[in-house]
């Protein structure tokens, strides 16, 4: 335990600068602001498994340095890159290294068993590393396009007269532009974290809580959707100013983000009872065999 702690006071002095760009970040952007909590939370999970997790210990440097020397490649290609890169996509590779840093540094001191053991507040340490740019942009224009669509959808569904013309919707009175402040990009990242505990916590086969996961997508679109329609509507049919300076459009984005965590939690109940279906009959299986 003392030489694994040596060695992470030595990445914190290693990665001081960029891990206080982050800190910073996480205070004024609305991509990062998650930064601070995910160690508390691997930290929890952490003591709350210590004794599971440390039960069986022992050295494991020949699995650990591959992972360490990835480790110190992904740190030389950030710093040796850091001028072609825009801030986000330096600090995603600084973040990494240190992710594959951590993660060899502990099978090396604790060895393969307890990462085993440990691979889930291990692994929900990636959480640290800001998504490339590429990748924000690719899965903005997917939500931006799915909230459109959808949308149009509920538009029709109501009976609304509308014209739509790509992310442009023309409704009595009114002329409203689905933009990238739309794409709900914080509140899914947020939505997704929450799924991975949740489905980690309350789930307990893999394909459960990897279609958990996934199920973020269309609920994010979908709370998406129910976000632009409805300041749509309260613009054309109430007042104009809702989609100017109205709070629900300027800082409503959390009555929506707790829509989609509820859609969320009647979720993880239907897998709970699709696992007990489908496990119910497997024990049962097995006990006969036995």
């Amino acid at each position: 335990f003392i030489n694994f702690l040596i060695y992470i006071l030595f990445l914190g002095a290693l990665y001081f600068v960029p891990l206080k760009a982050m800190t910073g970040l996480s205070f004024n952007s609305n991509l990062y602001s998650h930064f601070m909590l995910i160690p508390v939370v691997s930290l929890y999970f952490f003591i709350m498994d210590r004794k599971t997790i440390f039960k069986m210990t022992g050295y494991s440097f020949g699995i650990a340095l591959p992972i360490v020397a990835a480790g110190l490649l992904v740190y030389w290609f950030g710093n040796s890159s850091h001028v072609g890169l825009n801030h986000n996509d330096y600090l995603a590779l600084m973040m990494f290294s240190l992710f594959l840093f951590i993660n060899g540094g502990f099978i090396g001191f604790f060895g393969s068993s307890a990462f085993r053991k440990a691979v889930f507040p291990l692994l929900f340490l990636v959480f640290i590393v800001p998504i490339p740019s590429a990748i924000i942009d690719a899965l903005i224009k997917v939500l931006l396009i799915g909230s459109a669509d959808i949308s149009y959808v509920i538009f029709n569904f109501l009976g609304v007269p509308v014209y739509r013309d790509g992310f442009v919707f023309e409704l009595p009175g009114l002329a409203v532009e689905v933009a990238r402040q739309c794409s709900g990009i914080r509140s899914t990242i947020g939505m997704f974290i929450t799924s991975v505990i949740a489905g980690y916590m309350f789930l307990k086969t893999g394909w459960g809580r990897v279609l958990l996961i996934l199920a973020i997508f269309p609920i994010t679109i979908f709370k998406n959707a129910i976000r632009i329609c409805t300041i749509s509507l309260l613009a054309a049919y109430v007042d104009k100013s809702w989609v100017t300076d109205s709070w629900l459009h300027s800082s409503g984005g959390i009555v929506f983000f707790v829509l989609g965590l509820i859609i969320l939690g009647a979720v993880l109940l239907f897998m709970q009872k699709m696992e007990k279906k489908v496990n119910g009959p497997r024990r049962a299986a097995q006990g006969q065999g036995s």
